[in-house]
């Protein structure tokens, strides 16, 4: 049985056993006509394509009376005469019964019987009775001892068996269902609680394949006091949802699960144990030799007889008489065999002892010319496909499990194989391409700039030449609250996969430490400790290389247009102002990465808006074309010139610095300050008294009528309100509230207090701590940062769509 979209019309629905034409229709939670029977048709004239879209209340010529409209807000089910229009244009009265369905996903869904109205009341238990039994719903009424006391007879069609044969097993659904304690769960709730409850079970008659997924409705039925006498169950098929559902669930999961690492044979291991046991009993994965090698595969198909070797193999149970092959095996499958017919054709095989190939090919693995008995039922085999390459090929067995692959099954496997396919590839690539600049590149440094307004920014990174190989050069432009900006430039000692790795490592601890708004001396400090752990780490036999690193680590503020910097062993950043000056800034010279117990200095620096920043690493000035001294002053003299572009600017600096064969990688970062007007940040200096929380709201709601962000009004109030009592209670002095509108609104706040504040869970009956808690949710982003005078509490909140 479907759900209720589509049209449905036949004898079940709408004929008697007397031969009477009866009524039926199904209505969505909308209200929207989604079924429409022959009976229907007879009874006002409307064809099936007529009715469906349309809502129930157009086709009645008056409103329904009023225990119709609280039974149906209640969700229980109502019985009564109404009158309908016809399609002719007169009208009809009817006797309506409304029986609600429960799906538990989209809402209230209505079954509707109706009957010509006879000429005297009285009729409505019949006509009850006669909806109950001529429904196409599946539908039982269960006593108080949950033992089964009547059953429609599509309830009667769907499980295959007599009302009396259900009444004398027990309960309906339950003797056939995997999951009868889910519902005697229900049922068993319903009695207890009065309530309605949903639930959910599995069904497959005899000749199925397949389970069947049913959403079940169970509601009380009372008698005038209140007491629960019997208990109605509703069933409606979700079958294709369900299993659409599962299918989807298996394919995201494979995407996180599959491809974790670029290795060819962790890859195949991570599918073939992936989908065990949910869809299958046992999977295997072959690759062709080339693959194992990092080699180019043969394009397109492959034919013939194809040797393969073993890469992974999964089974759910310990004995797996499918698992012939030993894993690192090659296996030789003949050209009619599953495998290599979903290899000729590139499309999965669904395959059985019902097969004469499959059979044929069992025999001829067993070597006797019989079929060994493995127990398998059936067997799916799909080949590993990706970018037009033929990688091998993955079968997938059910032995033990107890529904036979399906057609739909094909599509399942083929999209699951193929996402794994792609993951091996891309390992099969980075095998034969590790080490290369365009690895480097592509996993390491930066794919994107994260948008900001505090600076205009450019960037290059030129590997070494191949023969010297990768070096650990990177650079990095992270956004900070308050709408400041880090800007970084580092480089790893050495060059190789270690360096490269080590550069990696650096660069996510450099981007944890920015989130947590260090200062630079203090952020240079920890990263010591990080380059320091490494070295200790540093185990592999293969490599005797010292891991070392320099780094420069600044901040630009655009609201007061001031640079904050430190420098580990890492030469300068070049500074060129508006005025055509060009110089050096005078950083303290702090050690590299890696020595530890020695300190970092920060140096602050005003910046005149439009003022450029060149941040690079030391293969930019070091090499056999040039010595230091002359680089730096070639750097100089070319910050001097005017420049349509910071695009263009860096590449005159490499086409003019560097050789035409580098002896070291490069990281080039070129950024043009910018500051934020004064109409984007307003500035409060208030005293710590309780009394100003309210007027801290109201300056702000001025402002950001000021701005036209009427929108975050709320949000901002509720912001301001938590963090100014916040500060008022646990700090003293004048608390300093900010805002800044830029891509985000920001609201600051500051007080004298170095103590940060942390989430928390708060308890029933705590009189706070729920405050943080709701700006986190409220906000895109909130966080804290030590300030001279204390800290300051930020929250981001995003600007309304234009």
């Amino acid at each position: 049985m479907d759900d209720t979209r589509g049209v449905v019309s036949g004898e079940a629905w709408d004929t008697s056993p007397g031969g009477e034409r009866w009524a039926t229709a199904a209505v969505d939670a909308e209200g929207v006509i989604a079924r429409w029977s022959a009976g229907a048709e007879a009874l006002l004239g409307y064809r099936p394509a007529e009715a469906v879209g349309r809502t129930a209340g157009a086709l009645l010529s008056a409103d329904p009376p009023d225990s119709a409209r609280r039974a149906l807000a209640g969700g229980q089910p109502w019985s009564g005469r109404v009158t309908a229009h016809h399609r002719d244009g007169g009208r009809r009265e009817v006797e309506l019964l409304a029986f609600p369905l429960r799906t538990g996903e989209d809402g209230t869904r209505w079954l509707l019987a109706a009957a010509a109205a006879p000429p005297h009341a009285g009729h409505d238990e019949a006509m009850m009775r006669r909806a109950f039994t001529e429904s196409g719903v599946p539908i039982a009424i269960y006593g108080t001892d949950l033992r089964l006391l009547h059953a429609n007879e599509e309830l009667c069609r769907v499980i295959g068996r007599t009302e009396d044969d259900m009444r004398a097993r027990g309960t309906g659904f339950l003797p056939e269902s995997r999951t009868n304690a889910n519902v005697v769960r229900a049922l068993r709730k319903v009695l207890s609680t009065g309530e309605a409850v949903n639930a959910r079970t599995f069904h497959r008659a005899t000749a199925e394949k397949r389970d069947r997924a049913w959403a079940l409705s169970l509601a009380p039925l009372k008698d005038p006091a209140g007491r629960v006498t019997a208990i109605v169950l509703t069933g409606f098929e979700i079958s294709e949802e369900y299993w659409a559902r599962e299918g989807l669930a298996l394919l995201n999961e494979a995407g996180i699960r599959i491809g974790t690492t670029l290795d060819v044979t962790r890859t195949a291991q991570e599918l073939a144990g992936m989908p065990v046991p949910r869809f299958a009993d046992f999977i295997s994965v072959d690759l062709l030799d080339s693959v194992l090698r990092g080699d180019e595969p043969t394009p397109g198909p492959a034919s013939g007889e194809v040797l393969m070797r073993r890469v992974a193999h999964c089974a759910d149970a310990r004995e797996a008489p499918e698992a012939a092959t030993r894993i690192g095996e090659v296996a030789s499958y003949p050209e009619a065999s599953p495998p290599a017919r979903c290899l000729a054709t590139g499309r999965a095989v669904l395959t059985g002892p019902w097969d004469p190939g499959y059979r044929a090919w069992m025999a001829a693995r067993a070597g006797n010319g019989r079929l060994p008995d493995l127990g398998v039922h059936s067997l799916v085999a799909a080949p590993l496909v990706a970018r037009g390459n033929t990688l091998g090929v993955a079968l997938f067995s059910r032995r033990t499990h107890t529904t036979t692959f399906a057609e739909d099954d094909l599509t399942l496997a083929e999209q699951l194989v193929g996402r794994a396919a792609v993951c091996i590839d891309n390992a099969r690539r980075y095998t034969r391409e590790r080490g290369t600049a365009e690895t480097l590149q592509r996993s390491l440094l930066p794919r994107g700039l994260s948008p900001q307004s505090a600076v205009e920014v450019a960037t290059r990174y030129l590997p070494a030449d191949s023969q010297y190989g990768v070096g650990g050069d990177w650079f990095d432009v992270i956004p900070l609250s308050g709408s400041r900006v880090a800007l970084v430039v580092g480089d790893v000692v050495g060059h190789g996969i270690h360096a490269s790795a080590t550069m990696g490592r650096l660069r996510t601890a450099v981007r944890t430490l920015a989130d947590i708004d260090l200062p630079p001396d203090e952020l240079l400090t920890h990263l010591d400790d990080v380059v320091g752990r490494l070295a200790s780490e540093n185990t592999d036999p293969v490599s005797d290389e010292d891991i070392g690193a320099s780094c420069l680590y600044a901040v630009y503020d655009p609201v007061s247009r001031r640079l904050c910097a430190a420098r580990a062993g890492h030469p300068p950043p070049a500074l060129a102002t508006p005025d055509g000056t060009v110089s050096l800034l005078e950083l303290p010279g702090g050690p590299p990465l890696g020595l530890g117990d020695l300190p970092f200095e920060s140096a602050e620096f005003e910046i005149p808006e439009g003022s450029t920043l060149v941040l690079y690493t030391d293969g930019l000035i070091e090499g056999r074309a040039h010595d230091i001294t002359s680089s730096i002053d070639g750097l100089c003299e070319i910050l001097t010139r005017p420049s349509p572009s910071l695009e263009t600017t860096c590449d005159t600096v490499l086409r003019t610095l560097l050789s035409p064969r580098p002896e070291d990688d490069v990281a080039l970062l070129v950024a043009r300050t910018r500051a934020l007007d004064a109409g984007q940040v307003v500035t409060w200096n208030l005293p710590a008294e309780p009394a100003l929380v309210s007027a801290a709201r109201d300056h702000a709601i001025t402002q950001l009528a000021a701005w036209g962000l009427e929108e975050l009004t709320f949000t901002t109030e509720l912001v301001i309100s938590e963090l100014f009592t916040n500060a008022i209670l646990h700090a003293e002095g004048p608390v300093q509230l900010r805002l800044i509108r830029d891509r985000a609104l920001t609201c600051e706040v500051s007080d004298t207090s170095t103590t940060a504040p942390h989430l928390r869970r708060a308890r029933v009956y705590d009189e706070g701590g729920r405050g943080l808690l709701l700006v986190a949710q409220l906000t895109d982003r909130w966080g804290t940062r030590q300030i001279p005078s204390g800290k300051a509490i930020w929250a981001e909140m995003a600007l309304p769509a234009a």
